[in-house]
């Protein structure tokens, strides 16, 4: 029970630390421009984030929660890469290094889970190969939509007056903002929803191999909801 709540406790810190590590990624523009102070881009932010948890399924944390084989990991394991996934992001924050920290829990949590087994069969292959592909294909993407729609808004804003689209620029801001979190809070942010539900159910199939007479009536209605999540 000691080291459950401690992996409960450290995937808060690290999603504590995932917030300061993306949080300058949906204020960045509107701090900048002065559209907002720097606290209050914060607060909308937040809000948002907290917002999308009522928009988005939880498909996010399904997939982690799924990177290793559950009849393969334990507390242990789900520890070590939580901790390695924090010492990066730690590391990466320090240096200034833009990262992903929804690959570096993925990869902490399959790194930790191999090293356990000796093997790479206990991952999710096809769970991994999705989560790696789109570390080439996101910039790629982010890049060639931003063309776009950067093309388009000359091509629309072009002839208009310098102050009125000024003042419009400074709405939209806003409402990018808005969206860029829901989108950050229904993705991102499901990543520890994953680890705490993976931590949960081997908790619970621990008791229940330790004492099944006594703990299978709860353990089992335990595991169905932590399970309902996925």
């Amino acid at each position: 029970m000691t080291l459950l709540i401690l992996i409960i406790v450290l995937a808060i810190a690290f999603d504590l630390i995932n917030g300061f590590h993306d949080a300058a990624n949906s204020i960045a523009t509107v701090v900048s421009t002065k559209v907002l102070t720097p606290f209050q881009a914060v607060l909308w932010a937040a809000v948002f984030n907290f917002v999308a948890f009522w928009i988005f399924d939880l498909k996010v944390a399904d997939t982690v929660a799924k990177t290793v084989h559950s009849d393969s990991i334990n507390l242990a394991v789900i520890f070590s890469g939580l901790v390695a996934a924090i010492f990066w992001n730690l590391l990466t924050w320090w240096y200034g290094i833009p990262s992903s920290s929804s690959h570096t829990l993925i990869g902490g949590f399959a790194g930790a889970a191999i090293a356990h087994a000796g093997s790479f069969d206990v991952v999710n292959q096809e769970s991994i190969f999705k989560t790696f592909i789109f570390i080439f294909l996101a910039p790629i993407i982010g890049m060639l939509t931003a063309y776009i729609i950067t093309v388009l808004i000359i091509q629309i804003a072009k002839r208009s007056m310098p102050s009125k689209a000024e003042r419009w620029f400074k709405r939209l801001q806003l409402v990018s903002s808005a969206a860029f979190s829901i989108g950050h809070g229904g993705s991102d942010s499901q990543k520890v929803m994953g680890i705490i539900a993976a931590a949960l159910i081997v908790f619970n199939a621990q008791q229940m191999a330790i004492n099944p007479a006594h703990t299978e009536p709860h353990i089992k209605q335990n595991t169905n909801n932590v399970t309902a999540i996925r």
